[in-house]
């Protein structure tokens, strides 16, 4: 079993919800990653997404591409994002660690060092899972194929314009989880519709066999706890993005322990809620 289906199991056996933040590796301060990491693992955190940096993020509104920016611009790569992993792990070996990012750094990867080498490299890592919003799940079976032989979690993404046939497509090879998309647009736009997502998640349930995470417009306790009432897991990137890059490298990581705590407290008055 992976790490990110104990987590899920555990999770649901007692009865709780997932907290998945995202952040973007080498953002704001390439030297607070692995201590931002580690403190929202004590604060609550049950996943955490480790944004790869890139300089086209397309699917992203502007709060994640300043992140990717200022990662960039600390050089931060694909080799450091594995170096941080390898640090989180030495540390911390229970937590769920999932990839973000997109197909080109990762063929680049490839391309300099050798066919499977992002996949090799990463669970080395000790990476447990990795989303890429642009391989939709009919142009990357072999490309999964390849994370499930080295022990990683394929994850998907899902949104409201998702066909039956999508669905059924990402339930065929999907792993750890799947991340619905609950807004059209980029990351950090519109208005979060519950209702909306309350009425999507059966949808995906029936055609998905791992647990559904939503994100996209939870930016507080209150959106988050309405969210996970109808989900298996939050997911909280662009709202924590723009705490943390108006902190000063004293007090970042104590920022972002206290936003992941009031979100850790409204999920778990939902402690016992049915799937």
């Amino acid at each position: 079993m992976s790490r990110i289906a104990a987590c899920f199991k555990a999770l649901q056996a007692d009865g709780r919800k997932a907290l998945i933040p995202y952040i973007a590796a080498g953002d704001p301060f390439p030297d607070a990653t692995v201590e931002l990491m580690l403190a929202m693992a004590e604060a609550g955190a049950d996943v955490i997404e480790l944004g790869v940096p890139f300089s086209d993020p397309m699917a992203d509104g502007p709060v994640i591409q300043r992140a990717s920016e200022r990662a960039l611009a600390h050089g931060i790569g694909t080799r450091q994002v594995f170096d941080y992993v390898r640090a989180f792990r030495a540390r911390n070996d229970r937590t769920p660690i999932v990839l973000m990012g997109y197909a080109n750094p990762i063929e680049r990867y490839d391309q300099r060092l050798g066919q499977d080498a992002f996949v090799r490299d990463a669970a080395e890592a000790g990476v447990d899972g990795v989303l890429v919003v642009d391989y939709p799940p009919e142009e990357c079976e072999s490309f999964a194929a390849r994370m499930t032989t080295h022990g990683l979690d394929p994850i998907f993404l899902l949104a409201p314009t998702s066909t039956e046939q999508r669905m059924k497509d990402v339930g065929r090879i999907a792993r750890g989880y799947v991340y619905y998309v609950s807004l059209k647009g980029v990351t950090g736009a519109g208005h979060l519709d519950t209702a909306d997502v309350a009425a999507m998640v059966p949808r995906i349930r029936a055609h998905v066999s791992v647990p559904v995470g939503v994100g996209f417009g939870i930016r507080d306790a209150a959106s988050a706890k309405a969210v996970g009432a109808v989900s298996d897991a939050v997911v909280i990137g662009s709202r924590l993005i723009q705490i943390l890059e108006t902190q000063t490298r004293d007090n970042v990581v104590s920022e972002a322990v206290t936003f992941i705590r009031d979100i850790r407290s409204a999920l778990d008055t939902l402690k016992g809620a049915h799937r």
